[in-house]
């Protein structure tokens, strides 16, 4: 699978994301010094949310539409709370053709058919689905059906929706599918991470897997990627001083450098399944253990315990032929401090 020219899957880099959510505040110029920061930062793509307040739910003030979740945003109506966070739509083809110029890939998550629509125009590349439209299974499929890949946060899904939404793309023939674990709290707790369900997501489904972050710090995505996960998503702000509705579990830029980079090490370390002997490993055997002679041996004496060990450096007979050895005749003599090369003869009777 690949987005743009980027290939993404078991034997690629991690796919690293930075999501700009609201952390523009309403400011165009911010939005585009956010695209060139996370592009130094070392970010493979930055997505935007493509909605407005009223694209989103209904300008109502009632107890329905007033956030009562234990999040940042508690005692907050829906309606303003969109309308304060939303990515005005006039400035996205402007920041794509930015993005194409500085060399990152942009796309973003619709939330309704119009802001699919209007994504095709400025042809994205992919899709995101937000872990909240997950059971919108109109909108997965229609999505699904612009034949992009199609990326895809499980914050409040269960199996089941997640078996749902996968089925979507299927039946409109689109199998470009990424699955994001994901914790839908803002900060996540540590311990509601479950990241050990990135695999089994692989697994499962069939499809590349991957972790879409909301806890502080870098050690959950670095983990993540330790896990398998080959897609990263976090939050990304220029300078958390700033403030926003994302800013308190969103990455400033050196911290963002930071996660790609314990990303890249992650993956180093990680390396393949290997048991090759290669050169260098071949040399450090030179540090094991061998046979050597403890005290001068003449020809004809036997061997003990005391005239020849198993000691470092590794320039004689492996530990193992010890017992080969010991009790058998010197058939020639050996000086303290060399190497025993070859087994004793047998004497012949």
């Amino acid at each position: 699978m690949k987005i743009e020219d980027r290939k993404i899957g078991s034997d690629a880099p991690t796919y690293i994301i930075a999501e700009v959510s609201a952390n523009h505040n309403q400011d165009y110029d911010t939005a585009k010094e956010m695209l060139k920061a996370a592009k130094e930062a070392g970010a493979d793509a930055v997505k935007l949310q493509t909605y407005t307040a009223d694209t989103m739910t209904l300008d109502v003030h009632n107890e329905y539409f007033t956030i009562d979740q234990g999040t940042i945003w508690d005692g907050k109506n829906l309606y303003a709370l969109y309308k304060e966070a939303y990515t005005p739509w006039e400035w996205q083809p402007k920041l794509k053709a930015y993005a194409d110029e500085i060399g990152i890939t942009l796309f973003s998550s619709p939330f309704d058919k119009s802001s699919v629509d209007f994504l095709e125009k400025m042809d994205v590349p992919a899709y995101k689905i937000a872990s909240f439209e997950i059971t919108d299974l109109p909108l997965i499929k229609y999505v699904a059906s612009k034949q992009k890949p199609v990326i895809i946060s499980t914050g409040i899904a269960s199996l089941a929706d997640i078996e749902a939404a996968v089925q979507c793309c299927k039946d409109v023939g689109n199998d470009q599918i990424v699955l994001l674990k994901c914790t839908s709290a803002y900060p996540a707790p540590l311990e509601e991470a479950n990241l050990l369900t990135i695999p089994n997501l692989a697994e499962t489904f069939g499809v590349i897997a991957g972790f879409s972050d909301h806890t502080l710090g870098i050690t959950a995505p670095v983990a993540a990627v330790a896990l398998g996960a080959k897609v990263i998503e976090k939050h990304f702000i220029l300078d958390k001083s700033m403030g926003g509705v994302d800013s308190a579990f969103s990455l400033d830029i050196g911290e963002f450098k930071e996660m790609v980079q314990a990303v890249r090490d992650t993956e180093k370390l990680l390396g393949k399944i290997s048991y090759e002997m290669n050169a260098k490993k071949l040399k450090s055997r030179e540090f094991s253990r061998s046979l050597f002679i403890a005290k001068d041996i003449k020809k004809g004496e036997l061997f003990t315990e005391e005239n020849v060990r198993v000691v470092r450096p590794g320039y004689g007979l492996a530990p193992k032929y010890i017992d080969k050895v010991l009790g058998k005749k010197a058939d020639k003599d050996y000086r303290k401090g060399v190497p025993l090369l070859a087994l004793p003869h047998e004497e012949k009777r």
